[in-house]
């Protein structure tokens, strides 16, 4: 993972270019905790790219912005592409290749195809930028679910900013917008707009052509996208929440340990031993399961803990890292954030995290309530569409804070084409045969036996609740102290639009305003209402919970409650 900063559509007749190219550093600079290794910048009298580099494959090497030097396309990329070695191979021309970077061939697949043909060919994650200066014309593109953050703005000269966070463009930018997950911009072709290229056939409405469930399907598939995510030169480790989630990426990355990916396993791996981390005040219920799992698996183990002092403290930091004021996303982050600091401190650059799989499977506790196997899939489908709003952010941009990449194996796209063409129905968590309603069964079936049976068959925290019930519970006392009934009286008159519902939510508003004042930057934050974006407004499965406020897991009591202690 990187930080790219790029200005383009530059009139050189309005604009100084070499006080804009001083800008664009200085831009840029503001995105080096994303890129701590090394700065690069490319400039002409039309475009400006910037790059800030965390070096995670051919260390050595593959510095930015790269330059195809038989065309001269230039290259800012925050990505990793895991079948890069595969998509080398379907060139069909000569290309003078500089580096060992995964990267790098993005320039050549887009020199010879056209672009919904190549960028759905990708497997990884990624938001780049390529200039062309043999046409005049650029290329911006973002990855299928929007695992990577991109956002791009315009400046009162027109000129068009692209960037990987939105603090990079505040300031300078007087429209702000966020690049949607699986859309392309072509420069030559901007009257368009974002256009569409991931448009997978299980996350159409009318699709209904769902195969089976294969226990071994899904096993083999999650196993490939967790070895193909393993694509690493330097240390890394695995998160373990104490769930079947990131327990199973975890017990399936130690089956990968000894070899090396990057060469099919034929030469030892250099590095053999896992790291795992798990985060929580002392005595959180996640704790004690993580541990089960990493002596399982055979992981050197740390387990970190958090003060809810420390928490507190840290809310403007995790606020201004994360450019995001919804309340789910903040209380979770902010604990991982915090996990994020010591394994850098570590040596750590890059982690696989469990995101994903319960909007894949109906893994939140609300989906007891899907009444059919086609709502549940239609929702999880919604789920996903929204993803890079909320887990994708928190992941990345907790993680990034730090200079620490994070890869989340349950949203590769070959993994998602199993996964989401699965019948809905098996993913019903009461359906039979059952021993207990569980939501993930099919994920926990496939995986039976390879992590312990009480972590296996364990009923779902979300990762704010599993942290320590005291975490929500302490931010809600802090923001009572802090926010008076007064303040809250007025809160539609000092926040018109997205107007905060309780004292918690007042509380990250007023936070993320004194970082960014801007209309554009509060558009750019999702807003629902009826348990702060966590399930949809219009949810009909169950009365009681459509209108709840609180997006704890623990608000859906009568299933909560009812699976406390019974693994």
């Amino acid at each position: 993972m990187c930080g790219i900063l790029a200005i383009l559509d530059i009139d050189p007749s309005r604009c100084n270019a070499a006080e804009l190219r001083r800008q664009a550093i200085a831009q840029g600079r503001k995105l080096r905790h994303r890129g701590p290794d090394w700065s690069g910048v490319y400039h002409d009298e039309h475009a400006i790219l910037v790059h800030e580099r965390l070096s995670i494959v051919d260390v050595e090497h593959g510095a930015q912005p790269l330059v195809d030097t038989l065309t001269g396309a230039v290259l800012a990329v925050n990505g990793e592409i895991y079948n890069h070695k595969e998509l080398e191979k379907e060139l069909r021309e000569r290309h003078d290749f500089q580096t060992a970077s995964d990267c790098e061939v993005l320039l050549y697949l887009y020199d010879e195809m056209e672009p919904r043909a190549w960028l759905n060919k990708i497997n990884g994650i990624f938001a780049f930028v390529i200039y062309d200066p043999r046409k005049g014309s650029y290329f911006i593109a973002r990855d299928p679910i929007g695992v990577n953050p991109l956002y791009v703005g315009w400046d009162r000269f027109e000129n068009l900013h692209v960037a990987s966070e939105m603090k990079a463009l505040a300031g300078h930018c007087e429209r702000i917008r966020e690049v949607p997950p699986g859309h392309f911009f072509r420069g030559d072709q901007a009257d368009l707009g974002f256009q569409r290229y991931y448009d997978p056939e299980w996350a159409r409405e009318s699709f209904d052509d769902f195969r089976p469930y294969d226990a071994m399907e899904l096993r083999e598939a999650l196993q490939a996208a967790v070895k193909r995510q393993l694509m690493c030169d330097v240390p890394y480790g695995v998160l373990i929440s104490g769930g079947v989630d990131s327990s199973v990426i975890s017990a399936v990355a130690s089956r990968f340990r000894e070899g090396r990916v990057e060469e099919d396993g034929q030469s030892p791996s250099w590095w053999p031993r896992i790291h795992s981390f798990s985060v929580g005040l002392k005595g959180a219920p996640d704790l004690a399961p993580a541990k089960q799992v990493a002596d399982h698996i055979g992981s050197i183990h740390h387990e970190l803990h958090f003060t809810q002092n420390e928490g507190l403290d840290a809310l403007s930091e995790v606020i201004y890292h994360l450019e995001t004021f919804d309340i789910t996303t903040v209380r979770a982050s902010t604990p991982m954030y915090l996990m994020m600091r010591k394994i850098h401190a570590m040596g750590i650059k890059m982690i696989l995290s469990g995101e994903g799989a319960d909007e894949v499977f109906g893994g939140y506790l609300y989906f007891h309530k899907a009444p059919s196997g086609k709502e549940l899939h239609a929702e999880t489908v919604r789920k996903l569409s929204k993803l890079h709003l909320y887990d994708c952010l928190r992941a990345n941009k907790s993680c990034m804070a730090w200079s620490v990449e994070a890869r989340v194996p349950f949203l590769d796209v070959a993994f998602l084409d199993v996964a989401m063409r699965m019948d809905p129905e098996a993913k019903l968590p009461y359906r039979a045969p059952r021993p207990k309603p569980i939501e993930k069964y099919p994920l926990r079936q496939a995986f039976d036996g390879w992590i312990p049976d009480a972590i296996l068959w364990r009923q779902k925290e979300q990762f704010s609740d599993g942290v320590g019930y005291g975490w929500i519970d302490g931010l809600k006392a802090y923001a009572e102290k802090e926010v008076s009934d007064g303040m809250m009286r007025g809160a539609t008159e000092r926040f018109p639009v997205k107007t905060p519902e309780t004292k918690e939510a007042y509380l990250y508003r007023s936070l993320f305003e004194q970082h960014f004042p801007s209309a554009s930057a509060v558009n750019c934050v999702p807003f629902e209402r009826s348990v702060a974006c966590s399930t949809p407004i219009a949810l009909e499965w169950d009365a009681a919970f459509k209108n709840l406020v609180d997006p704890s897991g623990r608000a859906v009591r009568d299933v909560h409650d009812a699976g406390i202690g019974k693994g």
